[in-house]
């Protein structure tokens, strides 16, 4: 059995997500390998990095969750976090052949997508810091729905931060909110009096006037959202001008990625965050193969 690294509810909760992506993908049975292999035969498999590119690797603890659900032992070669080759075999997997092929899938789906998240995040994290080792790389609440923790923690694994996992974590004001109660002033005052002052609390602006009003209305982070380059630029400088800058956090946001995330770097916010992480990550390929049957 994994050992168990988060509190008890944390581990329950993802043990029963596991469970219902198994269910989700074998249906009733796996009637290919029910129909041919015969269901008192052990084997093992080792699963492989088939990547032309250095990846960073996320998912392993999950995928061996998956297989231990399934009745099966794993030995991690590798570990979650950690760099792998082409050819680098990451998991040894020991089991009945039946149920080593019913986990396959699943197992595989979160390896690659997981490291697909931390391997884009992790060159991200090296880019900021060749300009800038104070700022954080953050990812957004984009991820593909019912993946929240592993899109997330996939981010954890490649050097970033998670930002918001729930709603409940933080106060974050953004522009629907603002459509519907447009002064930032009270919205942060309400917001901030119905919580006692217990959560940290965001605002996110488009322009300067919505900036300024959002540091008078003392949040704790001030999220400029779409800025140009030149428009961040100038943000910062004013946030500097008015001396919040060792006061409030800022965070800089929308429209940016490998290409550009350096300039912004070099305007030296706290946070840069960047949606495209989970919303669109591109998996790195691993397999499993069959190694022996075993007597």
């Amino acid at each position: 059995m994994p050992e168990i690294t988060e509190d008890l509810h944390t581990y329950l909760t993802i043990r029963k997500s596991l469970v219902n992506f198994l269910a989700q993908d074998v249906g009733t049975c796996d009637i290919t390998t029910d129909c041919i292999i015969a269901p008192g035969i052990s084997t093992s498999a080792e699963i492989v990095c088939k990547s032309d590119e250095p990846a960073t690797i996320a998912g392993l603890r999950e995928a061996g969750m998956v297989f231990e659900i399934c009745g099966c032992s794993v030995q991690a070669l590798a570990s979650d976090g950690g760099s792998v080759k082409k050819g680098c075999v990451v998991m040894k997997v020991i089991g009945l052949a039946r149920a080593i092929l019913k986990a396959e899938r699943t197992a595989l789906n979160l390896i690659m997508r997981m490291s697909g998240i931390a391997t884009e995040t992790r060159k991200a994290v090296k880019l900021v810091r060749k300009v800038n080792r104070f700022t954080t790389v953050a990812c957004t609440r984009k991820t593909a729905t019912g993946l929240g923790y592993f899109d997330k923690k996939a981010v954890e694994l490649g050097g970033g931060w998670s930002h918001r996992m729930r709603l409940d974590d933080m106060l974050l004001i953004k522009d629907n909110h603002l459509t519907l109660n447009p002064s930032i002033r009270d919205s942060a005052r309400t917001a901030t009096e119905k919580t006692h002052g217990g959560l940290l609390l965001e605002c996110e602006v488009k322009n300067l006037k919505e900036m300024y009003s959002a540091i008078n209305a003392d949040v704790d982070i001030v999220m400029l959202d779409n800025f140009s380059l030149v428009q961040a630029g100038v943000a910062m400088v004013a946030i500097r001008k008015k001396a919040h800058r060792k006061k409030i956090k800022t965070e800089i946001s929308g429209g940016i990625g490998l290409q550009n995330i350096m300039s912004y770097a070099r305007l030296r916010p706290d946070i840069i965050s960047l949606g495209y992480l989970t919303h669109s990550p591109r998996a790195i390929d691993f397999s499993l193969r069959i190694i022996s049957q075993l007597d």
